[in-house]
């Protein structure tokens, strides 16, 4: 079974710890960009490609 992290959707389609119902399967996210002013300058450092 798939640890969903709970509250988080995720769209990133091509990410491996995406999931079909638009949750995240990873361990933890990292949210990075530390000056980011509004929600587009935010990066998710957790991102892995499928394979």
């Amino acid at each position: 079974m798939e640890n969903k992290i709970k509250g988080i959707k995720c769209v990133a389609e091509k990410c491996k710890y995406h999931t079909a119902d638009d949750c995240c399967v990873a361990g933890e996210i990292v949210v990075a960009n530390e000056s980011a002013c509004t929600s587009c300058e935010t990066e998710c450092k957790t991102f892995a490609p499928k394979n």
